[in-house]
């Protein structure tokens, strides 16, 4: 079985964001970028299943500028076996990333497509289910746990009200949450071989995918500031301001 794990170039988690002074987006010069951390889950759980034996071949893809070879790399050096590079300097938006996604679906045939249920810089969670429906495939969101079977999956998904399982027929689109497994460091022997596995180059053009944005920012700003609180001394002092002040609770 053929895995594909769509990988994303975001600004990593543990850096503070800052918004541009003129407010058309985000500070990303000289700003530490890594694998989007959902997307390193799914590569972790293509991995185990390479491992296991139900996968035998694991496909990273990224789309974005050439530095997104970078995250191809580190996919590889976890263990995926060869990457494939959409590059372009463009934002791309969901829609055009599940258009991109299928065409190489179509080329590669994999049985199975593992996401990030979102990237952490849009928070769009839209691309896998986007994904599901140009391909006409069964789809699980929110996975916290998933077992194949024959010609099936059983996944349980991160709901509301607690956990839900499915079962989905392959080929199946699924996308996963943190609680899925624990993504592993790349070992320096790996990260070595990573360097000799092969990544395909190609562009927006070459899979015949339009990109252009449906969507335009108006202005980012970052959230407002907190006041502070106030210290009362009594539990009628509390209630007292609850009611004349926040007005959160009636007379």
């Amino acid at each position: 079985m053929k895995v594909l794990v769509p990988v994303k170039r975001v600004i990593d988690y543990n850096v503070k964001i800052r918004v541009k002074a003129d407010q058309t987006g985000v500070e990303t010069a000289n700003v530490k970028m890594s694998m989007n951390p959902f997307d390193e889950i799914s590569v972790e759980e293509a991995i185990r299943m390479k491992e296991a034996g139900t996968a035998s071949e694991v496909i990273a893809v990224s789309i974005g500028a050439q530095q997104s070879q970078e995250t191809i790399r580190t996919a590889l050096a976890m263990g995926a076996d060869r990457g494939i590079l959409v590059q372009t300097d463009e934002q791309v938006e969901p829609l055009a990333v599940a258009k991109i996604l299928k065409v190489l679906v179509d080329r590669e045939s994999p049985d199975l497509v593992i996401a990030g249920k979102q990237a952490i810089d849009d928070d769009s969670n839209q691309t896998g289910q986007m994904l599901a429906a140009l391909l006409g495939w069964s789809q699980a969101t929110f996975a916290s746990e998933i077992e194949l079977g024959d010609g099936s999956a059983q996944v349980t998904r991160e709901i509301d009200g607690g956990l839900e399982t499915i079962k989905v027929s392959l080929p199946a689109v699924v996308t996963v949450d943190l609680r899925l497994n624990e993504p592993r460091y790349a070992s320096l022997p790996n990260i070595m071989k990573a360097k000799k596995k092969p990544i395909d180059m190609l562009t927006p053009e070459d899979v015949g995918v339009d990109i252009s944005p449906r969507l335009a920012t108006l202005k980012v700003v970052e959230p407002p500031k907190r006041e502070a609180g106030v210290k009362v001394e009594t539990v009628a002092e509390l209630v007292d301001k609850l009611k004349n002040e926040a007005k959160v609770i009636g007379v």
